[in-house]
């Protein structure tokens, strides 16, 4: 039986949304993985390494070529200097990544603020550690999500340890502007709390707009820990290599924690990471390229069934309003979805709590698919037309 804490959250959206897309044979557009493979050269590294004799425990930290490659990587995106051995965590995924930083971190008697929408993982973090969630909710201002100043600071108190922070921002695909950021700068810096950033899209903008890390704001590079992963990065979600950065005296924390959760991931995996992130830069940035093509070829799908769209300028996702279609409840239809016209997505409702009314009519569809099957997903999308 699972206890008490964790109950609400004892199955994800994702997998029971996924769970009815294999049944029916439906297209998945609801869980966030791509349908095609990364760089040829990360996998022939990885499956090298394997033949190299590559395949005992790696060092807890992650293997060394891996954490000098993040380091490097995160002082060409921000500028800071991270030391591999002790300011670098490889984690598998960043699931745990978020979950190590919150249960390393937080004694149950704090106060963790979430911004709603979230990430469903967040909530079962926070519960895993006995902390409190105290949320605040973002907003749409012109056409865009942006956060609610006002929610927020209402949601900082005495007792707040940290700040789930995620930009590019999932399941919405809004991009956080940086004077919203230094809004959540400020309350950390006045409360003395610590900020946990999730940026595993941080490659992933459109439109010609920058990713902005919290990290690099004025007094918060020593009150981030910044959270990414291959997956999104190198089309290799099922790899489950991620990875922390931060003050050597945070990843302590959170590598207290991880090493009783996975001890470590995959060796050959690791060493194929690395190679790619020192040498396939540009497969990196080709990445973007199409995956704003995928967007715009379902902005054009979904608008031409008769939804109402927020178009977001990251991520995988899209917002979608499915009610005038008619549809008057989500997450039912939602469910309904798979075996009705052979197409999934999921329901905002599972990444909320306090502010659930305001999102409840909105659904997330996924991008990250070949063309092909975007064409095929709006075939299939036609029959809900009239």
């Amino acid at each position: 039986m699972t206890v008490r804490r964790l109950a609400p959250h004892s199955t994800t959206i994702f997998a029971e949304v996924s769970q009815l897309a294999t049944r029916h044979d439906a297209i998945n557009l609801g869980q966030g993985f791509p349908d095609t493979d990364g760089p040829t050269s990360m996998i022939e590294a990885a499956a090298r390494a394997m033949r190299e004799g590559h395949n005992q425990y790696p060092p807890g930290a992650g293997v060394t070529e891996l954490r000098q490659a993040i380091a490097e990587l995160e002082r060409s995106g921000t500028g800071l200097v991270r030391d591999p051995d002790t300011e670098v965590l490889v984690t598998v995924g960043a699931t745990e990544a978020i979950a190590g930083a919150v249960v390393g971190l937080v004694e149950s008697d704090d106060e963790v603020v979430v911004i709603e929408p979230y990430y469903d993982s967040y909530a079962a973090t926070i519960a895993m550690a006995g902390a409190t969630r105290r949320p605040a909710r973002m907003v749409l201002k012109d056409g865009r999500f942006r956060l609610d100043v006002d929610s927020l600071r209402a949601a900082f108190s005495p007792r707040t340890r940290a700040v789930l922070v995620n930009t590019p921002h999932n399941p919405t695909g809004a991009v956080l502007p940086r004077e919203d950021l230094e809004q959540i700068a400020a309350l950390c810096l006045e409360f003395d709390a610590i900020a946990i950033s999730d940026e595993v899209y941080e490659h992933l903008t459109f439109d010609g707009i920058e990713h902005v890390s919290i990290s690099t704001l004025p007094g918060m590079a020593e009150r981030t820990l910044r959270i990414s992963s291959a997956g999104k990065m190198l089309n290799c979600t099922g790899w489950k290599v991620g990875w922390v950065t931060g003050p050597a005296d945070l990843v302590a924390g959170v590598r207290a924690a991880k090493q009783y959760m996975s001890f470590t991931g995959a060796t050959p995996l690791q060493l194929g990471v690395a190679h790619a992130l020192q040498h396939e830069q540009q497969w990196i940035d080709s990445l973007r390229d199409g995956m704003q093509e995928r967007r715009d070829q379902l902005v054009e799908v979904l608008s031409g069934v008769g939804f109402d769209l927020v178009v977001g300028q990251g991520t995988y996702f899209l917002t979608a309003d499915p009610r005038p279609l008619g549809v008057t409840d989500a997450a039912a239809w939602c469910l309904d979805l798979p075996g009705r016209i052979g197409v999934a997505a999921v329901p905002f409702a599972p990444f909320t709590d306090r502010f659930a009314g305001e999102w409840s009519h909105l659904v997330r569809f996924a991008f990250c698919k070949r063309p092909e099957v975007l064409d095929e997903a709006g075939r299939r999308l036609q029959a809900l037309k009239g």
